[in-house]
């Protein structure tokens, strides 16, 4: 596959702003639509509603293979022992949700730790503020450095027998930076602590093996990798799964019920109550099909790596502009850039940027105690996916330039 016909894939690539041919740069936020996850989703809904699971008759068992096929496909995608150990909801925020009241109720006591990443996605901080408020926890922050890079021995002074869970991006969704997760989770279970990763810029760019990273959980959201939204993945490791409680009640989560009590289904079902995301959840599967098309091309490939450093040298080389998430030291720098620019507001950037046809993201990105660690009110982002081009990365560069100088 090439970039060429890659992009033909995606309709909306060819939509017009404002006169002008899109270029959307707002993928760390949501990706574009493949036309193969489109008729999916379109073949579900017009010909595969039923409830999964339950009845007999022929379209609900179409709907069932169809899900279930969607769950076999994201367990062989990041290397998952068997498909029970993958749990579907409705995205990365509601996966750590779920690990949050059902991992965190049962297993967080009174003075137990947490340690959170400074770096991490509102997502992965509120729960647990929220859990360790409600059990009398302790929330400490691993900050990161000037350059967004995070210590391990930062990490090691932090570690203690109360640590209980650390949270960490694979990759965050403001610095762009590839977290030494694997180190971390060795580190962590040495002293017997579960390590959550949030994978949602990580599943989009990086070849995922949790086996190989051995974490305790990785979630991600569908929506960043061509999938329907409201489509989402936590990995848990059985034995995990195995000892957390139901986090909802309802249909399809239980064994048996009677008034006498209720025994409830055996993972992952025993977290997937009430009626799914039918027409959804299915799109998974062509997604991931499509990313593995995408990652064993190697045009493609050294396509973003040219991109990753042209970008990185035009807004490095420009003084007005200020980047945040500098490569180096271990770090290796995906294509999602956040920066500011000298005395100029972000937001002001990206409506002039949009004008131009340019599609960016400006704002705190949902990660506003970052924001705060580098004293800025927001940050303007520009984020690239496989269907992007040089050319287009090259317009960005000039579009911003000529934003700077009419807000002069």
């Amino acid at each position: 596959m090439d970039i060429d016909s890659l992009r033909q894939l995606f309709p909306q690539l060819q939509d017009k702003v404002y006169g002008k041919t899109l270029v959307y740069l707002d993928n760390a936020a949501t990706s574009l639509r493949p036309s193969g996850v489109v008729e999916c989703w379109r073949n579900s809904a017009e010909h595969c509603t039923a409830n999964l699971h339950r009845a007999v008759h022929h379209i609900a068992d179409l709907a069932t293979r169809s899900y279930e096929d969607a769950r076999a496909k994201v367990a062989s995608y990041i290397g998952a022992g068997s498909p029970s150990e993958i749990v579907f909801t409705s995205g990365a925020t509601a996966s750590i949700n779920l690990v949050c009241y059902s991992f965190g109720r049962k297993f967080i006591q009174s003075g137990d730790e947490i340690i959170v990443a400074e770096s991490e996605h509102h997502s992965n901080i509120v729960p647990w503020q929220m859990l360790c408020e409600e059990k009398g926890a302790k929330l400490r922050v691993w900050g990161v450095d000037e350059n967004g890079h995070l210590s391990l021995d930062d990490l090691k002074s932090l570690l203690n027998p109360r640590t209980k869970l650390v949270c960490l991006a694979h990759i965050s969704n403001v610095l762009g930076l590839v977290n030494p997760v694997k180190e971390v989770v060795k580190l962590c279970h040495s002293i017997g602590c579960k390590v959550l990763t949030d994978g949602a810029q990580g599943i989009v760019h990086t070849k995922v093996d949790v086996q190989d990273l051995d974490c305790d959980f990785y979630v991600f959201s569908g929506h960043k990798i061509f999938a329907a939204p409201s489509t989402g993945v936590l990995y848990a490791k059985k034995e995990i799964l195995d000892s957390m409680p139901p986090f909802m009640g309802g249909g399809e989560m239980i064994s048996e019920v009677k008034w006498s009590g209720t025994t409830y289904a055996e993972p992952p079902y025993r977290f997937e109550a009430g009626t799914q995301n039918i027409s959804g959840t299915p799109t998974l599967k062509p997604a991931l099909e499509l990313m593995e098309e995408i990652q064993n091309s190697a045009q493609l490939s050294d396509n973003l790596k040219d991109i990753t450093d042209y970008i990185l040298s035009g807004l490095s080389s420009d003084p007005r502009i200020r980047l945040y998430g500098i490569p180096g030291a271990g770090y290796e720098k995906v294509p999602v850039f956040s920066f500011s620019v000298e005395q100029l507001h972000h937001e002001d950037l990206a409506l002039i940027l949009d004008k131009m046809g340019v599609a960016v993201r400006s704002g705190q990105m949902c990660a506003e105690p970052l924001m705060d660690r580098y004293g800025v009110t927001g940050m303007l982002r520009a984020s690239f996916a496989p269907y992007n081009t040089m050319q287009e990365a090259r317009y960005f560069i000039s579009s911003l330039h000529k934003a700077m100088d009419m807000l002069r």
